[in-house]
C-alpha cells in the first residue's frame, strides 16, 4: 500500500501589493500553522520517504517548517511544474515518483491540488474527510490517500481518501493555536 500526503501550502501574507505572487511568503498563522503538520506527521509515524515542493517561496517555507518537526528529514525535490500546477499536472509529477517510494508528500497550491484531491478520491473513501474536502480546502489542509500498486498506475479514483485534516483541526489535535 502506498501513501500520498497533498498539503496546501498555509496561509500567505498579502501585506506587499508589489510582490509577485511567487515571492509571496507565510503569514504569521501560516507559520503557526505548518509545524502541526510536521508534528501530526511525526506522531502518526507518516514521515514521507519523498517531499515534492512547488518552488514558490509560501510552498518552500511550508515544508521548511514541516520538515522542523520531524525527527529525519526525507529527500526534498522543487518541482517548478508544480506552481499554478492543473490537477493532471500535479498527478503527472507524482506518477514520476521513484518506485522505492512508499510514502509520497506533495506541497503545492490550489485549485490544482484540490483538484488533484477531488479526482483521486475512488470507492472506500472516509466519508466525512470527503464530505470536508469537498467544501473546502483550506491552506495548510492535508489529504491522506493510500492506494494499491505503483505510482505510474496512479489515476481517477484510484486511491483512498483515508483523512482530511485542516488547521484548525490540527489545532486540537497535536495542540497550537488555531488563528
Amino acid at each position: 500500500m502506498r501513501e500520498l500526503l497533498l498539503l496546501r501550502h498555509a496561509k500567505s501574507a498579502w501585506g506587499d501589493p508589489g510582490l509577485a505572487d511567487f515571492d509571496r511568503p507565510l503569514a504569521n498563522r501560516g507559520k503557526k500553522a505548518a509545524p502541526m503538520v510536521g508534528r501530526l506527521l511525526a506522531e502518526r509515524g507518516w514521515v514521507p520517504d519523498l517531499a515534492i515542493v512547488s518552488p514558490a517561496k509560501r510552498t518552500r517555507q511550508t515544508w521548511e517548517y514541516v520538515a522542523g518537526e520531524l525527527a529525519a528529514i526525507p529527500p526534498v525535490r522543487f518541482a517548478e511544474e508544480l506552481y499554478e500546477a492543473t490537477a493532471e499536472t500535479i498527478l503527472s509529477v507524482v506518477r514520476r515518483a521513484p518506485a522505492k517510494t512508499g510514502r509520497l508528500l506533495v506541497v503545492a497550491h490550489n485549485p490544482g491540488l484540490e483538484d488533484l484531491a477531488a479526482l483521486l478520491a475512488g470507492p472506500g473513501n472516509d466519508p466525512d474527510a470527503l464530505a470536508r474536502m469537498r467544501e473546502k480546502f483550506p491552506t495548510g489542509a492535508l489529504a491522506r490517500f493510500a492506494f494499491e500498486g505503483d505510482w505510474p498506475e496512479l489515476s481517477a479514483g484510484g486511491a483512498i481518501l483515508a483523512g482530511f485534516l485542516t488547521p484548525k483541526e490540527l489545532a486540537g489535535r497535536v495542540g497550537g493555536p488555531s488563528s
